[in-house]
């Protein structure tokens, strides 16, 4: 069907507290920082990754004009891991969970968390 277009996206989502952000997924759910912008002093971007997941983050003043002025995401980004069961296992009581782990009425086992800025996080694999 044509030219592929890729195989991953990246999402860039705007925060209020970058560092509360970056602490979030560092120390709650175990990503890595692997890039920061500008590399001295107050960061104003940021990329996480864990596995083959990544994330950017930038602050809300440094945001492109025309974008909301705060964060805001109408939907849920669902990430696939290995076992639901075990990153719940890990996760357990180092974040709440929103909803689950339990197996979804259109057939997917998946729980989900959010993050100090509201965005959704599911992780999902099939039953």
């Amino acid at each position: 069907m044509g030219i592929s277009i890729g195989d991953r996206v990246v999402p860039s989502l705007m925060v209020r507290d970058l560092d509360e952000s970056l602490d979030f997924y560092v120390e709650k759910l175990g990503f890595d920082v692997t890039g920061r912008y500008p590399d001295v002093g107050e960061p104003v971007w940021a990329e996480v990754r864990r596995d083959g997941v990544v994330l950017q983050f930038f602050s809300a003043e440094s945001a492109p004009e025309g974008l909301p002025p705060r964060p805001s995401l109408s939907g849920t980004l669902y990430i696939y891991p290995q076992s639901v069961l075990d990153l719940a296992a890990e996760l357990r009581g180092h974040v709440l969970f929103e909803w689950g782990p339990e197996v979804m009425d259109y057939g997917q086992r998946e729980f989900a968390v959010r993050d100090p800025d509201g965005y959704f996080l599911a992780f999902a694999e099939s039953a």
